[in-house]
């Protein structure tokens, strides 16, 4: 890969024991990354610690989210490449050199932690669920959705800045954005390492719920089909399935099962319509991106 610029941006709230060492690490790596710590309202001495260490902080008046850290990072960095890690030491920075590695060819590079990486055997479930769901929205074989460890063209991460949410749920909107606009996405093996200091603010029962809605609504934005048509077939096979029943019980075709087949068709036919709506809107996108070059 040629050289080009890299700026590596790392959010982070209440991290001053560890964020130094990260900061010390990313520049044994290449002292001439631009390294942006986005100090996101935080109680402790980071963002001081952090400019002593030698990185740009870029401070929030209060604690609003990951995501909006990452936000904030993507519109001040002057990076043709993106790097987002963690601040909190569980990603190792040695593994930037072999992201990059893969660029140009590849438009994003993921981090993709092991099963041994997983704080616990719950969550681990629970991200595979989730990895399974964002593949069949993405039709690709997502390995870590939740993964923060990333490198992406600064151009398509700004390009998606309008649907980045400002919470820890931000690397599923990226991903699945990256997917459903064409662009390629590569994953490369990680082992993250436990939190060194303090404990995750992610909670799988209300994040877990958060990623699944980001992931919904992503497929309805990119391919609401994909969403239509599985609620219509499930619809047509309870009608069926009660048709069946109160035919053999009562010998009658019901309203009920009329009901439930006529909801299904229309479903569908949404389903279609906003299909067509999405790929117009697509379209669209495109042509005024092309026209502004």
């Amino acid at each position: 890969m040629k050289r080009v610029d890299v700026s590596v941006i790392i959010p982070a709230y209440n991290e001053a024991e560890t964020i130094r060492d990260v900061i010390i690490k990313v520049k044994e790596i290449d002292p001439e990354f631009e390294i942006i710590v986005v100090n996101d309202g935080s109680k402790d001495q980071t963002g001081e610690i952090a400019r002593e260490a030698g990185a740009i902080v870029y401070s929030h008046p209060y604690n609003i989210g990951n995501g909006a850290s990452i936000k904030s990072g993507i519109r001040i960095a002057s990076g043709d490449i993106l790097v987002f890690i963690d601040g909190d030491g569980q990603h190792d920075p040695n593994d930037i050199a072999k992201m990059l590695q893969y660029f140009p060819e590849y438009d994003m590079v993921v981090g993709a932690r092991s099963k041994t990486s997983q704080v616990s055997i719950f969550r681990g479930f629970g991200n595979r669920m989730l990895n399974w769901l964002a593949g069949y929205v993405a039709k690709f074989r997502v390995q870590d959705l939740t993964s923060g460890f990333r490198a992406v063209k600064a151009e398509i991460a700004q390009s998606l800045l309008y649907l980045l949410p400002n919470t820890y749920s931000y690397p599923t909107t990226m991903t699945l954005g990256v997917l459903r606009n064409g662009k390629s996405l590569k994953y490369l093996p990680i082992n993250a390492e436990k939190r060194k200091k303090g404990k995750s603010n992610i909670s799988i029962s209300r994040d877990g719920v958060r990623f699944f809605m980001i992931i919904t609504k992503i497929c309805a934005l990119y391919s609401p089909f994909r969403i239509f048509l599985p609620v219509s077939f499930f619809i047509f096979l309870i009608g069926f399935i009660y048709y069946l029943v109160t035919f053999f019980t009562y010998g009658r075709f019901t309203n009920m099962s009329a009901l439930l087949f006529t909801t299904s068709i229309i479903v569908f036919f949404m389903g279609i319509i906003s299909e067509q709506i999405s790929q117009m809107r697509f379209e669209k996108s495109e042509s005024d991106r092309f026209k502004n070059k």
